[in-house]
């Protein structure tokens, strides 16, 4: 192998390779001999590369690399300091304390390892899941996966087995969506210093095997989940004067959540190398997933939603350019566009705009379906929802023409009830609270024209027995209009996902977007029809059966939905049913 070539670049890798290092003194391992070497093998590996590492390594690098994958970020010990110094104190506390140094005894071998008698060991070791969360965000060579290997990995792996093999190309289908590396561990009262008793509390069982730091990762999207879940273990351990390395976090991650990590069971030596062997071999095989993990996950990432299928229903009626207008205003948020199945339902009974209807739905890839007429609003409604039942989407969501998803330029800005109007990952963010919840159907505008959620509207429209019975000191209408009094939504929840809040309760049925389970359009729509169904016949319908049990709506506690109807029809035209 020649040590000088240059890797190709790979232009279609969805792969980044993130790594560090620096030299902190590590008695036994003189830096130019042991490392530098290990580290020009290291940089030969043919893969996007993102290196965080210290001025006077830099030249090395461009003597085997080039920009067109490989992006630098020179740090120094005192970036890493910075990065780390919300826990600098906390950790040199315990690193120097009596109580921890001899957790393994007076003769222990913790007195004279790295982590208690370097100062930047532990520092260094536990910030590569931060260096790993900020490549993930800066991102330069639009990947989507990204792993931490560390810069001496060659030590104990063959370098062809990463250069040659390449076996990395082989790791994406085997994060699923993160990945850790572990080998089975006996303890002796402490795991890398962290007492063995702590972590097991922690864990909420035996600590069996331990995951290790040299190699991790996975999809971007769970990055951040996972970034989040260490930095809270770090914190809170710190802050209980229990402290191993980065593998002791890891390892409670993966008890903690066994159905959000993955591993790989390495032997009992812990060396990597069986894991880059079966890469090349394709004999990669997963511990099982924990019999006892939630079948839906209490915390779902975006990569997680890639399992489910969504359609999204627009219905038209007769102005082409209505339409168009709609379409253009949810390409600012694109996923809306470009993840679900599009559904395009046409009531027009103008030929031309029927014609250009079906260019429209050709052009964005819609399914195109013209209902023979017009059906009305409802009959489109009650449509899409015998669509999505016979089809094989988990989720569906139902748009009118005219109904728009405020995008980016409205951040910052508040609905008349003081909700926000935009939220960035909408589209996903509300396939999560669903399968975490399991609702029925989930409202996505609190402020809709004429009502907000706040009041009770079933209160109109349900049979006056039951307004009698559920509101009997308010059980009369008003002679006309709206009653300013009108009984308020009773809420049961609010809950909050990814800074997103909702709320649980009796909340009301109308025809502005929401997204519907496979169960919950079942029950709203396919269980009982109407031959000639009314928007107030739905709501007073879906109230009935929200109060006793059988429905499970929410409303989400935000307004990124809004009306913005451009062409107008005559009164004349609009039809119900």
């Amino acid at each position: 192998m020649n040590l000088v070539s240059k890797p190709t670049p790979q232009t279609k890798s969805n792969t980044t390779i993130v790594s560090g290092l620096w030299d902190i003194s590590r008695t036994g391992r003189n830096f130019e001999e042991h490392y530098v070497p290990r580290f020009k093998e290291f940089l030969q590996i043919e893969a996007n590369m993102i290196l965080f590492i210290p001025s006077y390594l830099e030249e090395i690098v461009w003597e085997y690399r080039d920009s067109s994958n490989t992006f630098v970020k020179i740090f120094e010990l005192e970036d890493i300091k910075n990065l780390y110094l919300p826990h600098w104190d906390k950790t040199q506390e315990i690193r120097t304390s009596d109580k921890w140094l001899n957790i393994t005894g007076e003769g222990g071998w913790l007195k004279s390892s790295p982590q208690a008698t370097l100062e930047w060991y532990n520092p260094i070791v536990q910030s590569k899941m931060f260096m790993l969360h900020d490549a993930s965000i800066w991102n330069p060579f639009n990947t989507d996966y990204f792993f931490w290997l560390d810069a001496g990995i060659t030590s104990t792996v063959p370098t062809g087995h990463l250069v040659d093999d390449k076996c990395l190309d082989k790791i994406i289908p085997h994060s699923n969506p993160f990945l850790f590396i572990s080998y089975p561990y006996e303890s002796a009262g402490e795991i890398h210093g962290f007492d063995f008793q702590a972590m097991n509390q922690i864990a909420g069982s035996k600590v069996k095997y331990v995951c290790r730091g040299g190699l991790f990762g996975g999809h971007k999207d769970q990055i951040h989940d996972a970034n989040s879940m260490y930095y809270t273990l770090l914190q809170n351990s710190l802050s209980q004067d229990y402290m191993g390395t980065e593998e002791s976090i890891f390892t409670l991650m993966s008890y903690i959540e066994p159905h959000l990590y993955r591993r790989y069971m390495l032997d009992d030596n812990g060396l990597v190398v069986k894991f880059t062997e079966n890469l090349i071999k394709d004999n990669i095989t997963l511990e099982p997933l924990s019999t006892t993990s939630p079948i839906i996950p209490l915390r779902i990432t975006d990569k997680d939603l890639s399992k489910y299928k969504t359609n999204l229903y627009i219905l038209t009626f007769n102005f082409p350019e209505q339409l168009l207008h709609t379409i253009e205003s949810m390409k600012k948020t694109p996923e809306w566009l470009e993840t679900p199945h599009l559904v395009l339902l046409d009531n027009s009974t103008d030929e031309e705009a029927k014609s250009e209807n079906e260019k429209i739905a050709a052009e964005y890839k819609f399914e195109y379906i013209h209902l023979g007429g017009n059906t009305g609003i409802c009959g489109g409604r009650q449509y899409a929802a015998e669509h999505f039942d016979n089809s094989d989407a988990d989720f569906m969501f139902f748009f009118e023409d005219d109904m728009t998803v405020n995008p980016p330029e409205y951040s910052g800005q508040f609905c008349r009830n003081g909700f926000r109007k935009y939220i960035s990952n909408l589209y996903n963010i509300v396939h999560k609270i669903m399968l975490k919840e399991n609702f029925d159907f989930l409202k996505l505008s609190y402020t809709e024209v004429y009502m907000d959620n706040n009041i009770q509207v079933s209160w109109y429209n349900v049979p006056q027995e039951v307004r009698t019975r559920d509101w009997p000191h308010y059980s009369k209408l008003p002679i006309t209009g709206l009653d300013p009094n009108a009984p308020r939504t009773k809420f049961k929840n609010i809950n909050v996902l990814d800074s997103v809040s909702y709320a649980d309760g009796e909340i009301y049925y109308a025809n502005w977007p929401m997204i519907a389970s496979k169960a919950g359009n079942k029950k709203m729509f396919i269980d009982t029809k109407w031959a000639h169904p009314y928007e107030q016949t739905w709501m007073s319908h879906m109230y009935q059966e929200t109060v006793k049990g059988n429905l499970n709506p929410a409303i989400l506690l935000a307004s990124p939905i809004w009306h913005d109807r451009i062409k107008y029809y005559k009164p004349e035209e609009r039809r119900e049913n």
